[in-house]
């Protein structure tokens, strides 16, 4: 690629300081500016497909025989507030990795798209009016800008938005393969397992040719024959077993968003995750996704991945496996009532049931109290109906976290019913209480008071009997541990002494010859929420019929777009009415709802769906759309998908699941995006859409940038950057002449402590700031932004700018005289240690010696050509902009982009070296081996980047940095 002149900066950068040719921020601006024009237009950063019409920005597809490298970002939200500094740190990073990659002669894939349906833009437009795509695009135009200003290589020609037709086209086409599916439990995988989802016309035909019996649903008893369903109790059957399905379900109702929300998207505290509103257990009819029948699966392949260790713990504790047994209690004069336990072995010790308020045995409840029933019991009722419905009406009211606080009074009330523990007969009195949930196991529980805490302090609060089946001391309480088994046998069976385990599998064993239980494993994970009653999502390509069933839409007639209504807020937005009732804006435009098509049967009138889909939705595939992001006739290209994402796709032949080789994003998305997307990913895989069974197969989570915050003496957060150091003052700060106080956190808008990537390009320049971020501290950690720490990165590339421009005149200073042994040393041993960094994404330290490699080169009266140019390779990926200026001012026409790194020759490799130990307060934290000749400048350098120290550091600033060299560093922070 040819470049623009180097002279061509001469006349814009004005004099500062009387020297012309300093590399401030505006030669900086200039010179980024120039070189992203210049990237765009020659489509230096087209990543070329192996086939197809994308190519490189010489018109050539990818090399097969080169290793394969697709690295990305989690799919931004196009804020209206732009970024801060804090967003561009997961950017900088990914785009450091992909740039270094394609220096080593990697075919890369780097893209960057918008998940553009979000719930702010749609609560702006209840506030003023706006179309949420108008607010959207405006903002991600914003976006854009600030993203381009940062010089990340992305393909531009891969972007998109969630919301362009296309892509909504593609996102209904999925879910209408989800919808179109069931799973079979016993079909043989691709990958060699058991179990994966089929088409359903399969399933249709097995249950036509009577291989497979029909089940139990809506009317249809179990065993009847296919051939005397009609085509309505047909269409009912298999509507039962789909993937995606409608049903009455137990659901988070938050009036406050006028919506549902999946169990994920609600806080520990049972608030809404966004907005914080309370949010209520209420029953609606909602669409689901099946994700249970994959939790065996998405449990099982975290082994395959390369994810944090944490990470892979919150999906494992999510999904909630765990075994043990089903046991059915006959009621006397109701239905049977199943609970699932994890340890029958203490169904001895079972006094009494509880069942949720929801569960339908109490739809029908005894007309009077049994003999022997405690007023303590009935809640003051004079009938258990009465009883039932009041305590009904007070559990609504309250969020899911409420109802299960282990604090507080435990409520509850009788039921009238009796049931019959299996094991001894012994009757026992059904409760209904508001810990227990519809959502979770069964609904109901065996309640063991001596074995469990929550237990016992229901059977205080009630005077309900304690019976102990773990041996111990004599003690007021549950007995929670795993002694010895007692007070567990009748004439059948004894556990009496046995160990917990063996007890556990005697006992099932027992109750399964028995027919009243059977070993089983269940999930604390639940069927996916997937109905939103709100406007901005995609619209569900699906229509009712007469029969209120649901019936697919053809792919011609996708994407079925949002149409106008007359307005975007929901009818009941009052936050504290747990009795309202979603009313989706999408119903407001009666002549979009009610639509005649000829589905194969002749015009008709149907019904649409005037819910839509959860914004997760169109982040769960998105990866897939930058392979091939013109594709209108297949979800994706097969080859395009297998050169990028197979197994072993970039040569790791121990990758048996495939998917993307780097993903960067934040840990807040570890059971939302990640688990739902791995599931859409295992569907696509089980019906032959993709080749690999993981979409992401090495994942990285960044730490945050921290920033200082100020309050008043009310409590007000003041604007930080007006904050002063004041000796004065109290608090040793002040605002406007009044003390504040310093808190530290996340930077925000609300904590008025906000920079923006606009200030720190105007005031330094966007490779400093990049330098700066990168050199902060290693990426997995949080880090304490210090807006007057950033000069040091400037003065960094000021100083390589002059080991090659004379700030003067501009001309080339570098020597083309061979380098000194001493000097080669120093090169290649920053060669081989900047590699071995940039590989496992140490970039802070990677940094650290390059700024080491470039004050060895300020101490020469000239710096040889050799060690500069391999310098400036180096830094490309880092400060691109700056490298490539310097590269075309050191004569060379063609774009550093596809350059080859450096390579270090091992003959300089070989010298003395020293230990030199990192303490942080006299703790040693790291070390490092280094020259006896390193300066104080270089090894501070190397002991602040380190991450041994940086996590010792924990945030704090560093009042001190002492430094013995050559063999000791010790830092002391404030």
């Amino acid at each position: 690629m040819t470049t623009t002149p180097a002279q061509s900066p001469d006349s814009s950068v004005e004099s500062r300081d009387d020297v012309p040719f300093r590399y401030t921020a505006d030669l900086a601006r200039e010179i980024e500016l120039r070189w992203q024009d210049e990237w765009q237009e020659r489509g230096t950063f087209f990543a070329a497909n192996p086939t197809g019409h994308l190519t490189d920005g010489e018109g050539r597809h990818a090399d097969p025989s080169k290793r394969t490298f697709f690295v990305m970002d989690m799919f931004p939200y196009p804020s209206g507030a732009g970024l801060h500094i804090g967003h561009p740190l997961g950017y900088i990073a990914t785009d450091v990795v992909a740039r270094y990659r394609r220096m080593q002669g990697d075919n890369v894939l780097h893209a960057l798209g918008f998940d553009a349906f979000g719930l702010p833009a749609e609560q702006y437009a209840v506030q003023t009016g706006q179309h949420p795509r108008v607010t959207t695009e405006a903002n991600i135009a914003i976006m854009r800008r600030q993203l381009r200003r940062l010089g990340l290589a992305h393909d531009p020609r891969r972007s998109f938005a969630t919301i362009d037709p296309e892509y909504v086209r593609w996102t209904q086409w999925i879910f209408l393969q989800i919808f179109g599916a069931w799973y079979d439990e016993d079909a043989v995988r691709a990958d060699g397992g058991r179990g994966k989802a089929r088409p359903i016309e399969d399933l249709e035909a097995e249950l036509a040719a009577g291989t497979r019996p029909v089940p139990a649903v809506d009317g249809v008893r179990a065993g009847v024959a296919w051939a005397d369903l009609d085509a309505v109790e047909r269409r009912r059957v298999l509507d039962s077993r789909r993937l995606a399905y409608v049903s009455e379900t137990p659901v988070n109702w938050c009036p406050g968003l006028g919506t549902v929300l999946a169990n994920e998207e609600v806080t520990s505290d049972g608030r809404s995750e966004r907005g914080n509103f309370p949010v209520f257990q209420r029953s609606l009819r909602q669409w689901n996704m099946r994700i249970t029948a994959y939790a065996d699966r998405l449990t099982d392949d975290l082994e395959h991945i390369d994810w944090p260790e944490k990470v892979k713990s919150m999906q494992r504790n999510w999904i909630g496996r765990s075994s043990g047994a089903h046991v059915t209690f006959a009621v006397e004069g109701g239905q049977e009532v199943t609970v699932f336990t994890t340890r029958p072995d203490t169904l001895f010790g079972a006094t009494f049931m509880v069942v949720a308020p929801e569960h339908p045995l109490l739809d029908e409840v005894p007309a009077a109290w049994p003999d022997g029933t405690k007023d303590a019991w009935t809640g003051g009722h004079g009938s258990p109906a009465a009883a039932v419905a009041a305590y009904r009406a007070e559990a609504a009211a309250k969020t899911a976290v409420e109802r299960q606080a282990d604090a507080g009074r435990k409520t509850g009330v009788f039921t009238g019913h009796l049931a019959v523990n299996p094991v001894n007969g012994e009757p026992l009195p059904v409760f209904t209480a508001d810990y227990v949930l519809m959502g979770y196991g069964t609904g109901a529980i065996m309640a063991v008071p001596g074995g469990d805490a929550r237990d016992f302090a229901f059977a205080q609060a009630f005077d309900l009997p304690v019976v102990y089946t773990v041996d111990g001391e004599e003690t007021d309480a549950a007995r929670t541990g795993d002694g010895a088994v007692v007070n567990s046998s009748n004439d059948e069976i004894s556990l009496d002494g046995l160990d917990v385990a063996t007890a556990k599998d005697r006992i099932t064993q027992w109750l399964e010859a028995k027919g009243v239980g059977a070993g089983t494993v269940t999930y604390r994970l639940r069927d996916w929420l997937f109905s939103r009653q709100r406007y901005w999502g995609e619209p569900f390509p699906i229509v009712y019929d007469e029969h209120d069933l649901p019936i697919a839409l053809p792919l011609d007639a996708l994407p079925v777009a949002l149409p106008d209504v007359p307005d975007y807020s929901p009818r009941t937005f009052d936050p504290d009415d747990a009795d309202s009732s979603p009313e989706p804006p999408l119903g407001r435009n009666e002549d979009w709802v009610a639509v005649t098509l000829d589905l194969g049967d002749g015009p008709r009138t149907y019904r649409r769906d005037t819910n839509t889909m959860p914004n997760w939705a169109g982040s769960c595939w998105y990866y897939l759309r930058y392979l091939d992001p013109a594709s209108q006739d297949v979800l994706v290209d097969p080859v395009l998908e297998k050169f990028w994402l197979a197994p072993g796709h970039s040569g790791d032949p121990t990758d048996t699941v495939g998917g993307v080789d780097l993903y960067v994003g934040g840990v807040e998305h570890a059971v939302l995006h990640l688990l739902y997307a791995r599931f859409w990913h295992k569907v696509l895989f089980d019906l032959g859409h993709v080749s690999g069974a993981e979409p992401f197969h090495k994942l990285f989570n960044q730490g945050y940038i921290q920033a200082y915050a100020y309050t008043d003496e009310r409590g007000v957060h003041v604007p930080a950057a007006e904050v002063v150091e004041d000796a004065s003052s109290p608090t040793g700060f002040s605002w406007e002449g009044r003390p504040v106080n310093r808190e530290y956190g996340k930077m925000g808008k609300s904590l008025k402590n906000m920079v923006t990537p606009d200030e720190m390009y105007a005031e330094y320049g966007a490779d400093t700031l990049r330098v700066y971020e990168m050199s902060m501290g290693p990426l997995d950690l949080s880090r304490p932004w210090e807006t007057r720490a950033v000069v040091g990165s400037q003065r960094f590339l000021q100083r390589l700018w002059r080991n090659v421009v004379s700030e003067t005149d501009g001309t080339l200073v570098v020597s083309d005289d061979a380098p000194s042994d001493e000097t080669l040393r120093v090169l290649h041993r920053t060669i081989a240690d900047v590699t071995e960094d940039m590989a496992h994404m140490r970039i802070n330290t990677a940094i650290a010696k390059l700024i080491v490699l470039n004050n060895h080169l300020t101490t020469l009266d000239a710096a040889p050509r050799a060690a500069v140019e391999a310098l400036v390779l180096m830094t490309a990926p880092i400060a691109p902009h700056l490298a490539e200026e310097l590269w075309a001012r050191l004569g060379h026409e063609r774009s550093l982009a596809h350059a080859p790194y450096p390579v270090a020759d091992p003959a300089y490799l070989v010298e003395d070296t020293v230990t030199c130990v990192f303490q942080v307060q006299g703790k040693v934290r790291g070390r490092a081996e280094v020259s006896p000749q390193v300066s104080d400048d270089d090894l501070r350098a190397l002991a602040l980047a380190d991450a041994g120290v940086q996590r010792a550091l924990d945030g704090r600033d560093v009042r001190t940095v002492i430094v013995r060299a050559p063999k000791l560093v010790n830092v002391v922070p404030v």
